[in-house]
């Protein structure tokens, strides 16, 4: 009875929340969208870095691996740097038209 009694209770948990979870989200506001919009370019520079930053620590692991192991020198370097972070004004542009209220007429 015990068993019945908490698979009961499980399966009532577990509607609950898939109900919960299917709830029908309310759509993005203009504000978010611009949020959003100014935030991409910055996550793809982000990403970009990463990448630049562990290609220098694979290229450091090669070279100490190279050096210990009496194999000669290092290959050269093929990263690439992304350099600062620059918003672009077509970027800024777009941004800032997404974030501006619509006038109603």
């Amino acid at each position: 009875m015990k068993k019945l009694m908490k698979t009961l209770c499980a399966a009532a948990v577990l509607a609950v929340l898939s109900s919960v979870a299917l709830a029908k989200l309310p759509p993005p506001t203009d504000e978010a969208k611009a949020k959003a919009a100014e935030a991409a370019p910055k996550a793809a520079w982000a990403g970009k870095v990463d990448a630049f930053k562990l290609c220098q620590a694979q290229d450091r692991a090669a070279a100490h691996y190279l050096k210990t192991a009496g194999k000669g020198a290092a290959p050269a370097s093929s990263c690439v740097d992304p350099g600062p972070f620059v918003v672009s004004p077509a970027g800024a542009a777009a941004a800032a038209s997404a974030a501006a209220p619509a006038k109603k007429s």
